[in-house]
């Protein structure tokens, strides 16, 4: 199982940083680096195989193709800012990982107002004028 894999290189890679971090600290941090693009690169395919199911299982379910679009789109978003946080506090920028986190909320609410929009317009459709 690709797990293994994933769990096994983090493993390792951890056990390199704490030999490495007070010897070469920016090699130590470049190898965490290079750890946590290559586990991300390992689960893109995973995740574009979901995303093809949830847009196969919009379609079915007549869903405008939009909503689907823009829910992945959030999803995406926040892993991926998630990713990018974690990476500069692993390198002890909190400041930078809270903003890219606010970023990544930003970027989300902008992309939600339309779905919003739609929900209540809906909602007022049901009620009587």
């Amino acid at each position: 199982m690709e797990i293994f894999q994933v769990v096994s290189l983090g493993l390792v890679a951890s056990l390199l940083f704490i030999v490495l971090k007070d010897q070469k600290a920016s090699l130590a941090f470049l190898l965490i680096l290079v750890t946590g693009i290559i586990i991300f690169l390992t689960i893109v395919p995973k995740i574009a195989e979901v995303f093809a199911l949830i847009e196969n299982i919009g379609q079915k379910a007549n869903v405008n193709g939009i909503y689907i679009e823009t829910i992945l789109k959030i999803i995406g978003i926040a892993y991926i800012a998630d990713f990018g946080a974690h990476l500069t506090r692993d390198a002890g920028l909190n400041s930078v990982a809270a903003k890219i986190e606010l970023a990544g909320k930003v970027f989300i609410l902008v992309l939600a107002v339309p779905i919003l929009t739609a929900v209540i317009e809906t909602i007022l459709g049901f009620l009587p004028v």
